[in-house]
């Protein structure tokens, strides 16, 4: 996509510090870092959000950001690393490119991470399990 932010990243038209490269993915520090190491794993091919991805790229995006919380840890110290990705409006995405926040955490940080909890019962549950199971084996 021509305005993609991430699509101009990925092909060298927009500068970015670079972290790793693989055949399917690429890793940028993300200008907006919240804490010191805090990286973007993007795809490279141009999938909106992570229903556009086949098996091999979800897995190829995941084995990344798998490895750069690694080096994350390493490198810096930090008490914890939170994965974050994001998709549709509603669910709090703003680039439309698919791409995994991989943050380093310590305790104090300010970030936080918190939703309600509503503790469904059972059979509730249960229900939700059935058809969740049905769409996975379509």
């Amino acid at each position: 996509m021509d305005n993609c932010v991430f699509c101009r990243i990925a092909k060298g038209e927009l500068p970015s510090s670079k972290v790793h490269e693989d055949e399917h993915t690429l890793v940028i520090m993300d200008i907006q870092s919240v804490n010191p190491g805090h990286m973007l794993v993007l795809v490279k091919p141009h999938r909106e959000n992570i229903y556009a991805l086949d098996d091999e790229l979800a897995g190829a995006a995941f084995r990344t950001a798998a490895r750069v919380a690694r080096a994350a840890k390493q490198v810096t110290g930090c008490q914890g690393v939170s994965l974050f990705q994001a998709n549709e409006p509603a669910g709090a995405q703003t680039v439309f490119h698919f791409h995994i926040h991989v943050l380093p955490r310590w305790e104090g940080d300010g970030m936080a991470l918190a939703w309600p909890v509503k503790n469904p019962p059972r059979e509730a549950l249960e229900e939700m399990a059935a058809k969740l199971r049905a769409a996975v084996g379509a």
